[in-house]
């Protein structure tokens, strides 16, 4: 199999930092533009991102679905989704943080139409894009170089965020006008990225059924215990990481009283990327990714209580803490969409079928859950300590930030070590897999595309890691 070449990386790359000039801005800002700009009360912006955000969830399988059902001979099955739902998806970014004084009711409903417009525009680019990873290469190696592009990319716009937003983002200023500069700008940054994603990240795992039906890919879906273990571990983790992430900017002004340190924080954070890049595909192939995840949360873990039980006069522990948070989550972040990847060549080997769409879509929409309930966590936290907006904040504002901020994300990230720890599609027993799909093409064997349940050597569930299907289609074939 034929090495991808480093343009191919970057510019996959550049696709994940397109994605999070509207994503990693919501992420970060939205919560205090919603509380601070727009006027909505913490409980209400709490409501409002839970219940957009699971809509989210819902638009990604309905993503997967309209994915897996398209393909173009010229441009493949995922690249058209990017080069023509690019555009739209940022220009709703506009619209998202350009709330109009329509009195409490209009606003509220304003911000509703916008975020979920954005997030059902987000899934049509997003699943597309991130199915892509699958199609590009099969090669672990490989796998752990596209993770690692697909971070940096994010966090390169995450660390620009940091440095030059966040400051900003203090009591007087004219947060509008400068929401409405960031997000315009955006919008020729980001189709600048994509497309240059488009142009670089080609698709060469191909597939002997173009088009898949509904019963093909709920039958992909039903057979994969390893994708249903991920999706779980990585919705408890999704949710802690999100509550950090939606009152970080609160816990550095308002806790630690040091918003300067934001900038730093994320400068800090942009030199990490690049050093868990550069070792960690050496660290996959040294432990496994199973081991690197779970590793990894559990440094999350220990800096989710610094930031919990740290004082507020106590600074730089408290910075610690989130730096701390920040490593496991980077290295989390690389290693979980080379496991999503795995999960689609073991549904493949199940069945016959390859359906990165619906798989992706499934992993995502837990991510989206996740997210949301991360997100409103953090929200009615903010609201149970009684922030006010512009204030000064009391003591038990502050224990809701730091609740959110550390309490939470380090009990839901133990959770989601405690599920990943059940996962059995180890790097070898990947390797085993990807070499029987390949014994398959060789041989030319046809499939029925039935269950593999009575296959021998399996449970009577069908869903042992061990059980090898009776017969399966033509398996997906790799071109150079």
């Amino acid at each position: 199999m034929k090495k991808l070449g480093k343009l191919s990386i970057i510019g996959y790359g550049a696709g994940d930092a397109a994605n999070n000039l509207a994503f990693t801005t919501a992420t970060m800002f939205l919560l205090v533009y919603y509380t601070d700009v727009a006027g909505i009360s913490a409980a209400a912006a709490g409501t409002l991102l839970l219940t957009v955000r699971i809509f989210d969830a819902f638009a990604d399988v309905f993503a997967g679905r309209v994915v897996d059902r398209s393909f173009s001979k010229r441009f493949g099955k995922f690249r058209p989704f990017i080069m023509f739902g690019s555009i739209p998806l940022l220009l709703l970014s506009v619209a998202t943080f350009s709330i109009p004084q329509l009195g409490e009711s209009g606003t509220l409903l304003y911000a509703y139409v916008t975020y979920a417009a954005l997030g059902l525009a987000y899934s049509l680019v997003n699943i597309p894009y991130g199915s892509l990873a699958g199609a590009m290469t099969q090669d672990p190696g490989d796998r752990a170089k596209l993770g690692s592009a697909r971070m940096i990319g994010a966090l390169l716009v995450g660390s620009a965020l940091g440095i030059f937003v966040a400051p900003l983002i203090k009591p007087g200023a004219d947060l509008q006008a400068t929401f409405t500069t960031i997000t315009l700008a955006f919008v020729v940054i980001g189709a600048a990225l994509y497309f240059f994603t488009v142009l670089t990240a080609k698709e060469r795992v191909h597939r002997a059924v173009p088009n898949v039906t509904f019963k093909q890919s709920m039958d992909t879906l039903k057979g994969n215990k390893p994708l249903l273990m991920l999706c779980l571990s990585s919705f408890f983790f999704l949710s802690g990481y999100l509550a950090l992430t939606s009152v970080q900017l609160f816990y550095l002004r308002d806790v630690l009283g040091r918003l300067d340190l934001y900038p730093v924080l994320s400068i800090i954070q942009l030199v990490l990327a690049f050093v868990l890049a550069a070792v960690m595909p050496r660290l996959v192939r040294s432990i496994g990714k199973k081991r690197v995840y779970i590793y990894s949360s559990l440094v999350t873990v220990i800096g989710g209580i610094t930031i919990f039980l740290t004082p507020a006069s106590q600074v730089w522990l408290g910075f610690a803490g989130l730096v701390l948070s920040l490593v496991g989550v980077l290295a989390v972040n690389i290693v979980v969409w080379a496991l999503e990847a795995d999960t689609v060549e073991y549904g493949e080997w199940k069945t016959g079928v390859r359906t990165e769409g619906i798989t992706y879509a499934l992993f995502s929409f837990t991510r989206k859950t996740g997210q949301a309930v991360g997100g409103a966590l953090a929200a009615y936290a903010l609201a149970l300590g009684g922030y006010k907006a512009g204030a000064a904040q009391t003591a038990e504002a502050v224990f809701g930030i730091q609740l959110a901020a550390g309490a939470i994300p380090a009990v839901l990230t133990i959770v989601a070590v405690a599920v990943i720890s059940k996962y059995k599609l180890t790097d070898a027993r990947h390797a085993e897999i990807l070499a029987d799909i390949r014994s398959r093409r060789e041989s030319g064997a046809d499939a029925s595309g039935d269950s593999p349940d009575g296959a021998a050597g399996g449970n009577s569930d069908g869903t042992s890691d061990d059980a090898a299907p009776a017969a399966a289609k033509p398996a997906a074939s790799t071109t150079n």
